[in-house]
């Protein structure tokens, strides 16, 4: 007789998704988190009176959020108090020129004509396109398990509406982008919700063109905080008997015969289970936790040829007075052209971007509690390698942070340096000690077409019977959308005939 009938590792989204659903079905469901928080890259935590977001800043693209919560018998409207943003999000030009766009396509349209009318016109005819694309997509690929090239094909049999996009799936991003869109202005307003998936626009899928339309069918902020989601979906999965204990790291996957027969602790303790679910990174889970040993010749060639995704240095930082923003997000724009250049060059000789451009989120635009009364609160999302030359991440911090908050007052934010009460830096370093994420990749793996769908780890493993993958290194990705929908089909997989050992 087994402990668990599934224990799953991780208590990010993706790994809370799967478990409670488990739960939900009957299924004795333990989730082990090695942390003290749940939630991992959507998380909030505390200091001196500021709340601050980890990773995850927004939701949109609400289809899986609402599937989840209505097959846990609620609905996410219910569980989490979600407050819309609007405008979506503004735009700071290299020249310091700014505009903000709204929620509504047709007031976006007007806008984008005053910098040019062709394109006013272009954007409405890729709103349509790209909604359409969204819409059906993730109402069949996004949420159907990849394990095969006869997944994908059934997939595109049972909606041949997704072959109108097939030009997506074999063009970059910036392809896409500039088949609809010609003035350089535009393009830069539009184009950088395309490196969200950690990429530049060269290398980008044409599929991520979707992002730039994605938070005009609804974006939100979870007061309280990006923890707000990950605790309803804890506290929805108690109510089916889940167990999600935290500061329990996972040392081992126990495998016999190509089989899992549960985990094995850090402190030693062995803990059974029918199947075992993996939210952690898949090189992780694979070389680390399985160990080379049980895998074919094949899977471990395979799972080597991977490469980690991107990492993404964050400054969080409490104000006394409000900055000048006009929106929950600000991006600080460059040119496509200039954040290829800053790929495939500097960043990959170890270097920082010379020039400021990046994420600015606002929380306290949405939800005042986040910061004492008077105060606010700013997430600052930057680029930034893992292995970088300049400075050293974990010596150089402060001084980093610092000279990234008089670049944006120069640039962007007037005055900003000037009125920072409490800054706290998270470095790739600290998301590889703190959340377990090989080189801090947030995003677990690269998101480009080689590493995607049906080539990305399967969800299902193919080396491991009873052994199951979620989290953004399986398909669909990186991101909570994509998360919750691998958490979604890791638990379907499960309950659709794993076979689990009593």
């Amino acid at each position: 007789m087994v402990d668990y009938d599934v224990i799953v590792i991780g208590a990010g989204l993706g790994g809370l998704t799967a478990g409670a659903l488990l739960a939900r079905e009957g299924r004795r469901t333990l989730v082990l988190e090695q942390s003290g928080n749940i939630g991992g890259c959507c998380s909030t935590y505390e200091k001196e009176g500021y709340r601050f977001d980890v990773g995850a800043t927004i939701l949109e693209i609400m289809a899986p959020f609402e599937l989840l919560f209505e097959r846990l018998g609620t609905s996410l409207w219910e569980e989490v108090d979600l407050e819309p943003c609007d405008p979506v999000y503004g735009i700071i030009f290299p020249d310091g020129s700014r505009l903000a766009y709204p929620a509504s396509v047709e007031e976006k349209a007007e806008i984008i004509s005053r910098l040019s009318p062709e394109d006013g016109r272009a954007w409405l005819e890729y709103a349509r396109y790209v909604g359409d694309f969204m819409r059906t997509a993730v109402g069949g690929f996004f949420l159907s398990s990849m394990n095969g090239m006869a997944d994908m094909v059934r997939v595109f049999l049972r909606d041949p509406h997704l072959l109108r996009f097939l030009s997506l799936f074999n063009r970059s991003f910036e392809d896409v982008m500039r088949r609809f869109f010609k003035d350089e202005r535009v393009l830069d307003s539009l184009s950088y919700p395309g490196k969200f998936c950690g990429l530049p626009p060269a290398l980008a899928p044409g599929i991520f063109a979707f992002l730039s339309y994605a938070e005009h069918e609804g974006v939100y902020f979870p007061r309280g905080g990006m923890i707000a989601l990950p605790e309803a979906v804890r506290r929805c999965g108690e109510r089916f008997g889940l167990e999600v204990k935290v500061r329990q790291r996972v040392d081992k996957v126990m495998v016999r015969g190509h089989r899992v027969e549960g985990v094995k602790l850090a402190d030693g303790t062995e803990i059974t289970a029918g199947a075992v679910i993996s939210n952690v990174n898949a090189k992780a889970l694979y070389l680390d936790m399985i160990g080379e040993e049980n895998l074919p010749w094949l899977a471990r060639q395979g799972i080597k040829s991977y490469r980690l995704s991107a990492s993404a240095p964050m400054i969080n930082v409490g104000l006394n007075r409000r900055p000048p923003l006009d929106a929950h997000h600000t991006l600080i724009t460059e040119s496509m052209d200039r954040m290829n250049e800053y790929w495939f060059g500097d960043m990959r000789r170890g270097l920082l971007p010379r020039e400021t451009f990046g994420l600015v989120c606002f929380p306290t635009f949405s939800d005042p509690s986040m910061a004492p009364e008077g105060h606010h609160v700013l997430n600052i999302v930057q680029s930034g390698p893992y292995h970088v030359k300049e400075i050293d991440w974990d010596r150089d911090k402060k001084a980093y942070g610092e000279q990234q908050l008089e670049r944006l007052s120069e640039r962007a934010i007037p005055g900003l340096a000037d009125h920072v009460t409490v800054m706290d830096v998270l470095t790739p370093r600290d998301y590889e000690r703190r959340l377990l994420l090989p080189e801090g990749a947030i995003l677990g793996l690269d998101m480009d077409l080689p590493s995607s769908a049906v080539f990305r780890p399967a969800a299902r493993s193919k080396s491991i019977r009873g052994l199951y993958l979620c989290g953004s290194s399986t398909h669909p990705g990186g991101g909570l959308p994509s998360v919750v929908a691998s958490g979604i089909i890791a638990a379907d997989l499960v309950s659709k005939g794993s076979g689990l050992e009593s």
